[in-house]
């Protein structure tokens, strides 16, 4: 499987919304060739370094397929119109969460990129669209889109393509893991595959383990909604 790229983008860290808090979320398609290492594309900055970006989070990937759902459920939307919406530095045509997996390794341009998790949506996607339920419902959804690690450091361009290497377990997709982090969430089956799956990345892991050991599900309302 290839897919042409359809965005590749980068951004920097400005102020966002009415809170004016400082984001990397708004993204610009880059002209030309770009670095990509293993903490992300050269240019692409975070403004929470804690909860965004590093080796498990450097490069987001977002369908442009769920476009046009978002605009049919928001109404026109000047950020709809173009890739970039959902601060993706990658967007594609032709895979969804429902066909992408865990382990999942991708070449793209000279570097070698491997599915890590998928995106948990936060309060920035609010401010972005201006819209306060916008996190709650990339969540509800399951059009969060996901992450890779980079395998082998390379260079990118606007007119490359990703290509499908290996599939290391490919019955554990993305959304197969959403459905069990947001919609059946103490699935005791589920959450111990999750925490044994060696390819995902550790913070999603240890996030099933706890609710194994407690058996309570964690408050989401503050990474949704930015208060409390």
């Amino acid at each position: 499987m290839t897919l042409p790229l359809l965005g590749l983008l980068v951004g920097k860290v400005v102020p966002l919304g009415p809170r004016r808090v400082l984001s990397g979320i708004a993204k610009t398609q880059v002209p030309d060739s770009v670095t990509l290492s293993e903490t992300g594309f050269h240019g692409d900055v975070q403004g929470d370094p804690i909860r965004h970006g590093g080796p498990e989070k450097a490069v987001h990937h977002y369908p442009f397929d769920h476009y046009a759902a978002w605009a049919e459920g928001l109404g026109p939307h000047p950020l709809l119109s173009h890739p970039g919406a959902f601060g993706e530095n990658l967007s594609t045509a032709g895979l969804s969460e429902n066909t992408v997996a865990i382990g999942d390794v991708f070449a793209l341009g000279t570097a070698i990129v491997e599915v890590s998790q998928g995106r948990q949506p936060c309060w920035k996607l609010n401010e972005r669209f201006g819209t306060p339920a916008m996190a709650r419902n990339v969540q509800s959804t399951g059009r969060t889109g996901w992450y890779y690690r980079v395998l082998q450091a390379g260079t990118v361009t606007p007119e490359d393509s990703l290509t499908l290497m290996e599939r290391r377990s490919p019955e554990w997709t993305v959304a197969r893991i959403w459905r069990t982090f947001y919609i059946d969430p103490l699935n005791r089956s589920e959450l111990s595959g999750i925490a044994a799956l060696e390819r995902l990345a550790d913070g999603w892991r240890s996030h099933a383990t706890r609710r194994l050991e407690t058996n309570k599900v964690e408050d989401w309302n503050k990474r949704l909604t930015g208060i409390g």
